[in-house]
């Protein structure tokens, strides 16, 4: 009988004892749901990421990077670099980027015709005109090298003369340099008649290039001397001549 009564009391401590078990698994559980239930970013954390700005996919937005790169500036007023989602784009900003440089070129004898015009007034003077034969804007760069028959140099240029800008020629226009051949009250010297005058350009640099342009001058020649000067190219034919 007392064996009995032993092992019923025993059952039921062990029941009492998993009941309390289990309670206590239930109590644990529902304070860590309310724990995670107010603290969303704890719950979450064992599913966090690496994001990698300018790949493609979830992780090249812009916002994931945590700096806007859509106003980057390349570097110049020439062009903005837009990248976005991890792609890169180059839009074209101003009017003086390639469009412009392509729109305008150096005149030379490939794109002009060169003449020569003798003048009464002022005395002993010649009237170089250039004019744009071609189809874009060019630049008459500097002043014109003259190379006159039996020349040992190139004359100088007046310094006086010199434009506060480059002398622009647009298609059909004409530029202007005057050519002093000889002084009026003969004080040069080494004078001679010269027939035959080659006109040379110069480039951005001020460099002379090219062989030079062959102008017709009068029939019977000019006469020149030590005092033979010319002026910058300039726009008006009456400031080349002053």
């Amino acid at each position: 009988m007392s064996d009995t009564i032993f092992r019923r009391r025993t059952a039921l401590l062990a029941a009492g004892l998993a009941a309390t078990a289990s309670l206590a698994l239930t109590a644990c559980g529902t304070e860590q749901a309310a724990q995670d239930r107010s603290n969303p970013a704890a719950a979450d954390s064992g599913a966090s990421a690496t994001v990698t700005p300018g790949t493609s996919g979830a992780s090249g937005t812009s916002g994931a990077s945590g700096t806007d790169t859509g106003a980057a500036a390349s570097g110049t007023d020439k062009a903005v670099t837009v990248s976005k989602s991890g792609r890169s784009s180059t839009a074209a900003k101003g009017s003086t980027g390639s469009k412009g440089s392509s729109g305008t070129v150096t005149c030379t004898g490939a794109n002009t015709e060169v003449t020569a015009q003798t003048v009464t007034r002022p005395l002993n003077h010649l009237l170089l005109a250039v004019k744009n034969t071609g189809s874009k804007t060019c630049y008459l760069y500097g002043y014109p090298a003259l190379n006159f028959q039996d020349a040992q140099a190139v004359p100088p240029v007046d310094e006086d003369s010199q434009p506060q800008a480059v002398t622009t020629l647009r298609p059909g226009q004409s530029g202007y340099a005057g050519v002093r051949l000889s002084a009026a009250d003969g004080s040069g010297s080494g004078g001679y008649t010269a027939k035959t005058l080659k006109v040379i350009f110069q480039n951005r640099a001020l460099d002379f290039v090219g062989s030079g342009v062959k102008v017709a001058l009068p029939a019977k020649g000019v006469w020149i001397d030590s005092s033979l000067t010319t002026t910058y190219w300039l726009a008006d034919p009456q400031d080349a001549l002053n």
